[in-house]
């Protein structure tokens, strides 16, 4: 039986390196959580139907939506470190995996990654606010 803090383990997964573009979206993304905090949470049916029915909201406006009702749509809350942290949670990377993924327009990890993790009746709500939030991102 190995141990479990062998030299062997622990050079097995080295630290993801991220370009600067991705560290910056999830710094945004950070941020946009930090200021949700203290805002009450929203159902995410009803933030979608606000964003659908005025269109001229912006990036934030759906960002934050995003931020404000990710805790419901994985089942439980979500890990965020503050912005600047090097280090990212579970839920950090798999969140920028799907923005990543939706940014290059490639639907089949989209599919698999929301399928993966978020609820079966936030599915279609959740790909609609990070397809938007990617598709404005100046920097991604």
């Amino acid at each position: 039986m190995l141990p479990l803090h062998s030299e062997k383990w622990a050079n097995a997964a080295p630290e993801q390196k991220l370009e600067p573009e991705a560290l910056g979206f999830l710094n945004y993304l950070r941020f946009v959580a930090m200021n949700c905090r203290a805002k009450p949470h929203t159902d995410l049916f009803e933030a979608c139907a606000l964003l659908h029915t005025e269109h001229d909201k912006t990036q934030q406006a759906h960002a934050e939506a995003l931020m404000r009702c990710l805790n419901e749509a994985l089942g439980k809350p979500a890990r965020l470190y503050a912005p600047g942290v090097s280090e990212m949670t579970f839920d950090e990377s798999w969140l920028l995996q799907l923005c990543l993924a939706s940014a290059r327009q490639d639907r089949a990890s989209v599919h698999f990654l929301v399928q993966s993790r978020v609820a079966r009746e936030h599915r279609r709500l959740i790909t609609f606010l990070v397809h938007w939030i990617t598709g404005r991102f100046s920097r991604f």
